[in-house]
């Protein structure tokens, strides 16, 4: 699907007043750069559905471009799940038993060298301390050759059951996975790789393009992975917004749009945490986004919550916080939350302004999930789960008018860009796999 957007951003005199420092503009050098050759071939990869487990769901799945690069939905339903976007159902014939327990974020910007923390609770970072210099829960199954915290990422959807891997029953990778057998010959990964490298039109492109590739034989999990952050990061890069125009002195805000900007630099503060060129600070905040669905719990335990980067950190000061989103393309990335709690974006700025009282009040009841026999709203529930999440807010309310929302959406509306929305390769008609396309 392509998007066309039109913005009015006048120039005239005058520059924002009565805010804050406004942050620098994006340029060539903050990003990797990314050779065309690696990221059409990740490009195909990355609609291909022969990934998973049971070669029925594709990266594109739950990250397509004609839904901001997600899914649209609250939390997906990834394996056991038929069809795109809101449409997507649970399959009669093969039920899910939950869930994805977070919402899938967006995929703008991720060749940017700033991007160095990823998923919600951060729980993959670059470090160089560790070996390929990447810390994550993988800890002696971690490989080295991810070119970036980018590539690495795509190990773990992969592996999960619910996302992309399927069941013990159902395939060979979710056997392995149950297992615990991911790393080394035979493992989940290879397997995956076995699969590609299979596919005469995969291996020659691998080959073609990689100097250690001689055979299909050398195509590693590493390999699929970086082809795939190469797109990624080629595809969605977005800097091409009003506001970028803005930033490089090509242009002004004007009306609702500056004085929305003046707010978000200024008293609302909310360029405190949505700072630097790409409006995020990499950091963990308790905000109280509400929790719905099956929530995260750690290895072994049961629960419906989800306290955040606790899970990662067991820091208490990090109970209940999660990454800041960056806010470029936001108006297409609804709903939002960690775990989607919001469909209309005033009325999460709305709340955002006093989380505590937004919690308190919240009932769910806009909220739409695909249809799955589940208690969605257990947690809501559970007024000592509410009080503790309200609990570990630190950051102060503040007062906003449904006019100061108003101008604030209208700021956003300058963060969305039609190139990277519709993006720079696009959609594969096929794959060379023969698999169906998410979205065709």
């Amino acid at each position: 699907m392509r998007l066309a957007f039109s913005f009015i951003v006048l120039i005239l005199s005058g520059g924002i007043a009565d805010a804050g420092p406004l942050p620098p503009p994006v340029t060539d050098e903050m990003f990797a750069p990314v050779d065309p050759v690696e990221a059409a071939l990740g490009q195909l990869l990355f609609y291909d559905p022969i990934l998973s487990g049971n070669r029925n769901i594709a990266c594109a799945t739950c990250h397509h471009p004609s839904l901001g690069t997600a899914d649209g939905v609250p939390l997906a339903i990834g394996e056991g799940g038929v069809g795109l976007g809101a449409e997507r159902r649970a399959d009669p014939a093969h039920l899910p038993d939950e869930r994805i327990p977070r919402n899938a974020p967006a995929l703008f910007n991720l060749g940017a060298y700033e991007f160095s923390t990823m998923f919600h609770d951060g729980r993959l970072q670059a470090d160089p301390s560790q070996p390929g210099g990447i810390r994550t829960p993988m800890d002696a199954d971690m490989v080295t050759g991810f070119a970036s915290v980018l590539s690495a990422q795509t190990m773990f959807p992969v592996l999960s059951a619910a996302e992309m891997a399927g069941g013990y029953r159902e395939n060979e990778i979710g056997r392995l996975v149950r297992q615990g057998l991911i790393a080394g010959e035979g493992g989940a990964w290879d397997l995956i790789a076995r699969r590609v490298a299979a596919v005469p039109a995969y291996s020659q492109r691998f080959r073609a393009f990689y100097p250690h590739i001689d055979s299909a034989d050398d195509i590693a999990f590493t390999d699929i992975s970086n082809a795939i952050a190469a797109f990624m990061a080629f595809e969605w890069r977005s800097d091409s917004t009003p506001f970028d125009a803005v930033l490089r002195g090509q242009a002004k805000l004007s009306g609702a749009a500056k004085r929305g900007a003046d707010l978000f630099y200024g008293r609302a503060n909310c360029g405190t945490c949505h700072s630097g060129p790409f409006q995020t600070d990499h950091d963990f905040h308790a905000m109280a986004a509400p929790q719905i669905g099956p929530g995260k719990s750690a290895p072994f335990e049961q629960g419906h919550g989800d306290a955040g980067r606790y899970l990662v950190t067991g820091d208490p000061a990090d109970m209940f916080a999660f990454r800041t989103p960056s806010l470029r393309n936001v108006m297409l990335t609804a709903p939002y939350g960690h775990a989607g709690g919001h469909a209309d974006l005033a009325e999460f700025i709305s709340y955002h302004a006093d989380p505590v009282s937004g919690l308190r009040g919240f009932d769910g009841a806009g909220v739409r999930l695909p249809q799955l026999e589940t208690d969605d709203f257990i947690v809501l529930r559970d007024i000592d789960q509410i009080m503790a999440i309200a609990a570990a807010v630190r950051t102060p309310p503040v007062a906003l008018t449904e006019a100061d929302i108003t101008d604030i959406v209208a700021f956003l509306q300058t963060l969305t860009d039609p190139a990277a929305v519709n993006g720079r390769l696009g959609i594969p008609r096929t794959v060379p796999s023969g698999l169906p396309v998410p979205g065709h």
